[in-house]
């Protein structure tokens, strides 16, 4: 189960990302924006790094483990780049049998995510999905 959170912005410069070995995908500036804002409200988070769908870092918060995961085909011209942020949250096979642990629809890390977005006023078309 995942949050996902969508929004098209010029803010990020992709030519300058490290490239994914795996797919030309990109994601890291989104990440280490992500990470910066993060870590002010004292999260700690991995540095970002490739996955074959885009780019991923985990993120302890409040006492629970997240993958945030970021993503763009930047390939299209023009200024304006449509990016993909997912947050899944970490649990156990022991939470998974007992249900326990569940990503909810208010998740702490996802509303926190989900504000530091719709605080910057270059990012446009913002649309959220809770699948808790």
């Amino acid at each position: 189960m995942a949050h996902v959170i969508s929004f098209t912005t010029a803010r990020f410069d992709v030519s300058k990302e490290t490239p994914n070995p795996t797919n030309p995908i990109a994601g890291q500036s989104v990440l280490n924006w992500l990470r910066e804002a993060l870590g002010k409200a004292e999260n700690q988070s991995t540095e970002p790094d490739t996955e074959d769908w885009g780019w991923y870092m985990d993120v302890r918060s409040a006492g629970s483990v997240y993958l945030v995961g970021a993503s763009a085909d930047a390939t299209d011209s023009g200024p304006d780049i449509e990016w993909t942020v997912q947050v899944h949250k970490h649990r156990t096979l022991a939470d998974k049998l007992l249900g326990k642990n569940k990503m909810a629809a208010d998740d702490p890390l996802s509303a926190q995510i989900e504000s530091i977005i719709r605080a910057d006023a270059t990012f446009k078309d913002i649309a959220v999905e809770r699948n808790a």
